[in-house]
């Protein structure tokens, strides 16, 4: 199997952008969200897919953010990325709500997650990215569940996620609208020939 790492740095530093959480559960207190260094501790985060998300832009790649902010994707058969999201920057990231229960293993159950998915064969429509978070989460019995599975975390992602910037909100859908136009255009040189 591999792991990848983009990086050997042991220190990671956290810049300006931050999450406050605002439920007195939650034992994190205040994360630090680093955009431009990709750093998205105790989240989830979302990139498009070339050519798949210009067609269907509700369709991405998906990956589980460490403590530290280190992203763990599933990035295709046998291989973990670690710290290099496959597939570009994240645009898109949900903050997760962990408490007392389940923050304190949190870490561990990446690893276990990444251990486990990088034995396995990807499938781009049954065991993906998507199956990987679920995992995770369904390890952790995230939010007091079990049965977690790739649905429930593009459903997530369509309902609890957050855009890192304007321009990545311009990245998800730019595809998406050259090909509209496109098809748009060519209908109408059809109609008026």
């Amino acid at each position: 199997f591999q792991l990848m790492n983009k990086s050997s740095q042991d220190k990671i530093s956290f810049g300006q952008a931050s999450e406050t959480m605002g439920s007195p559960k939650l034992a994190m207190g205040k994360r630090k969200i680093d955009i431009d260094n990709s750093k998205y501790p105790y989240c989830m985060v979302w990139t498009p897919l070339p050519l798949i998300s210009w067609i269907l832009p509700m369709i991405g790649h998906t990956g589980i953010c460490g403590p530290d902010g280190v992203i763990h994707d599933f990035a295709g058969p046998y291989t973990i990325s670690i710290d290099d999201m496959a597939f570009g920057e994240p645009t898109k990231y949900i903050p997760l709500e962990l408490d007392d229960t389940n923050i304190d293993r949190y870490e561990e159950w990446i690893e276990i997650a990444d251990e486990k998915f990088s034995r396995m064969n990807h499938n781009l429509c049954c065991n993906n990215c998507h199956s990987h978070c679920a995992y995770a989460l369904d390890l952790m019995k995230y939010k007091g569940k079990t049965g977690w599975n790739m649905i429930d975390i593009w459903w997530m992602f369509m309902t609890k996620s957050k855009y890192v910037s304007f321009g990545r909100f311009i990245q998800c859908y730019i595809g998406f609208f050259i090909m509209l136009l496109i098809v748009l255009f060519f209908m109408f040189i059809a109609r008026v020939a």
